[in-house]
């Protein structure tokens, strides 16, 4: 069988992780055995299960999993692009065909963990379930699924993007996944498992793996920078975090543009110019000037943000997530569930949702995602969005309207009741 040669599987050999205990960066002649960089996701890849960030719960399952010797066959990891799967299904092979037995904290320096860790390793197979979703290549895999090991405890499957596999395919696979031989594990990585049959589902041990919280990827990132020998402010982190949307995978790899951008001082500046973004303030005073009903003023912020690099698609994207948190707060929550504005502004926030109106900022929220499918099926997106920033400001108060209804429907109710007592009986 064909084993996709993915990004996955060309991971060098030498490689330092940042954990809490060890900070230590990759030198340039480490970065791979030909020389060549390699990117900072992978350098700075989990190699055990307490490397993992934000999926505790997976690593202690696994890890009590093998202490009490209750090692399923087939096991399914889902969860979002980015958030450890992969590296989650090394680690647990790591552990599985340690040479001392299977153990929770497997050696990285043995030549087991160094083989897996690269890709190499003869008994723990990497399969790109996207390259190789036929009923040929599944053949293929159930004629070699009963050879042994070469020289491990196991032969491990790893295949990634599992869902991609076809019908026939999936059918060919049941019987093996069924009743597999003693030495054999099938671990199985998907973004989308409702595409997954239930008869396969129904045979694996499944964990589901959740988006990183934003603060662990902001305590990783300062992990890497400070490693890499730079320095970072506390805003450019978050900003990256925030853009990741709880990928730890998507926030290494923009943290990595920025590097290459800086001078080796991190700044959230550096963040917005590199991303196309506007920074809070902007977006605030663009709301502020549509809350004022003055559309020659948001206009005027939209005209500044454009002609300072900020892609209009970009913009109305932000002003969703502001509008979101700006929807958070009208109802009373906290600061920690905010989500794309600053924390340091929730105050501003809860004055302008003061004035506004909940009713009128979901009616906004409306707006704006309309907005941003139609920029998506067009070439003109300044031009929707200046539009629907005239259309906010023209917005008649509808809190207001919504308030006076139900004055309305209370007094009309009251003086039914006032009059039903007066009847006589």
């Amino acid at each position: 069988m064909r084993v996709a040669a993915t990004e996955q599987t060309q991971l060098p050999a030498v490689f330092l992780p940042v954990s809490t205990t060890s900070r230590e960066s990759v030198s340039d002649d480490q970065s791979a055995d030909n020389g060549s960089y390699v990117v900072v996701a992978r350098r700075y890849r989990p190699r055990d299960f307490t490397q993992l960030v934000g999926q505790d719960h997976v690593a202690r399952a696994l890890q009590g999993a093998i202490e009490t010797s209750r090692v399923g066959h087939a096991y399914l990891f889902t969860g979002a692009r980015g958030v450890g799967k992969t590296s989650t299904a090394r680690i647990f092979a790591k552990a599985l065909n340690h040479p001392d037995g299977p153990t929770a904290n497997p050696d990285n320096e043995s030549d087991v963990a160094q083989a897996i860790d690269s890709g190499e390793d003869v008994d723990v197979i990497e399969i790109d379930g996207a390259s190789n979703r036929g009923i040929d290549e599944i053949r293929s895999l159930r004629a070699n699924v009963g050879v042994r090991p070469s020289r491990s405890r196991y032969k491990i499957y790893i295949i990634d993007e599992v869902h991609m596999l076809t019908g026939a395919a999936f059918n060919a696979l049941l019987k093996t996944l069924e009743e597999p031989p003693e030495h054999v594990k099938f671990i199985f990585c998907t973004t989308d498992p409702e595409k997954i049959p239930i008869t396969v589902l129904s045979r694996c041990q499944r964990f589901d793996f959740a988006p990183v919280e934003s603060d662990k990827i902001v305590q990783r990132l300062r992990e890497i920078v400070e490693a890499e020998d730079n320095t970072v402010e506390d805003e450019a982190l978050e900003l990256l975090a925030r853009r990741a949307a709880g990928s730890m995978r998507d926030s290494q790899s923009l943290l990595e543009q920025v590097l290459s951008f800086s001078d080796g001082h991190l700044t959230a500046d550096h963040v917005h110019t590199m991303l196309g973004t506007a920074d809070d303030q902007r977006l605030h005073r663009l709301a502020e000037a549509m809350a004022d009903r003055n559309a020659s003023a948001a206009l005027s912020q939209i005209d500044e943000a454009i002609a300072a690099g900020v892609d209009a698609g970009r913009l109305a994207e932000q002003m969703l997530g502001y509008f979101r948190d700006l929807m958070a707060v009208a109802v009373g929550c906290e600061a920690s569930l905010m989500r794309y504005a600053a924390v340091s502004m929730h105050g501003s926030l809860g004055e302008l949702a003061g004035r506004w109106g909940l009713q009128t900022v979901l009616a906004i929220v409306g707006l704006v995602d309309e907005t941003l499918v139609r920029i998506r099926h067009s070439v003109h997106a300044r031009v929707l969005l200046e539009a629907t920033v005239i259309q906010v400001c023209h917005l008649p108060d509808l809190q207001a309207i919504s308030d006076l209804t139900a004055a309305a429907s209370g007094a009309g109710g009251g003086k039914s009741a006032g009059e039903k007592k007066s009847e006589p009986r």
